[in-house]
């Protein structure tokens, strides 16, 4: 006895798969397009930067060498806390950041309040003006404040000095200790905290024309003074740039490598070592990888506890 034939399977509209294959063809319609632009960009990012990371931190749990490497887990780490070179680097690093970065601030903040009542063409001379420094070569600014620093006669700062009968002073090789740090490290701060701070007077000054004017109008009829409107309106108001400034200028600290690499080679010894010097000095000039990235990783979990640290603190929801 013959069986009948079976019946053509069919699939159900309502099916998890059909409805799936529906939203993925739906959002392919609607954002495809969009995502073929980023593609490059995204696989830019995967191969040179992400790929990098990922690779860089797997290195810093291994010895690494050119035809092997050996895995020492938490070696790497646990040497960088007993070592006294890494200890002066984190320091330095530390004084440099904690007084270049109050200063950046409150110059930014202070420059863009003064431009601001400026006429419009007088404003927009000043802000370019002030931009400048972002532009204008790293390397070429610490040159400059290398001569101008130097311990030699024609120094512009000893030259000075020996007009008044004073020097010459060895500002970027003197190691002695001066107020916690040393004679050299504060040359490199100065000559950090005497560059104009360019993106912060750049963006207090545009953050300032979205203030409304009504509000200093009112302090002034209560008998507000520049210096109480100042304290009292314009601080309070620009919290949010205040922390978005803070947070830029305290990664570039965390980072400076430049100035020290062209004005003092992180000397005299270790005097001027900062942590990203000491990440260079480690892993180029020694080729110690493994150890140059658990040095780099370190910096980055210092970085983001203090941003954390500054988003919470200065955070706020102004509207006006």
């Amino acid at each position: 006895m013959s069986r009948p034939p079976a019946a053509p399977m069919t699939v159900s509209a309502n099916t998890p798969i059909t409805r799936v294959a529906r939203r993925v063809r739906r959002f392919w319609r609607d954002n495809g397009a969009g995502y073929l632009f980023v593609l490059p960009s995204l696989l830019f990012f995967l191969i040179f930067i992400f790929l990098p990371l990922g690779w860089s931190f797997l290195l810093s749990f291994q010895e690494f060498g050119f035809r092997d490497s050996t895995w020492v887990g938490l070696d790497n780490y646990l040497g960088l806390i007993r070592d006294p070179i890494f200890h002066q680097a984190a320091f330095n690093t530390v004084i440099y950041s904690v007084s270049t970065v109050a200063v950046w601030v409150l110059v930014s903040m202070v420059l863009a309040t003064l431009i601001h009542p400026l006429p419009t063409r007088l404003r927009t001379f000043f802000r370019a003006a002030y931009y400048l420094p972002a532009v204008t070569s790293a390397v070429f600014i610490a040159l400059v404040w290398k001569w101008i620093l130097n311990a030699n006669p024609w120094g512009l700062a000893n030259h000075v000095l020996s007009l008044f009968g004073a020097g010459p002073v060895s500002f970027i090789s003197d190691p002695s200790p001066f107020l916690g740090a040393n004679v050299a490290l504060w040359s490199v701060i100065l000559s950090s905290v005497l560059t104009i701070p360019a993106v912060g007077v750049v963006l207090y000054s545009a953050a300032l024309a979205g203030i409304p004017r009504d509000l200093y109008e009112a302090a002034e009829t209560e008998g507000a003074g520049a210096l109480a409107k100042f304290r009292y309106i314009t601080v309070p108001l620009l919290k949010p740039i205040t922390l978005y400034v803070t947070i830029i200028y305290t990664i570039a600290a965390f980072e400076v490598f430049e100035r020290v690499y062209v004005m003092t080679g992180g000397g005299p010894g270790y005097a001027t070592h900062t942590i990203v010097y000491l990440i260079w000095r480690t892993g180029f000039r020694f080729s110690d990888y493994g150890v140059a990235s658990a040095q780099a990783f370190l910096l980055f979990a210092v970085i983001a506890t203090i941003s954390v640290l500054q988003f919470r603190a200065l955070r706020s929801d102004v509207e006006y």
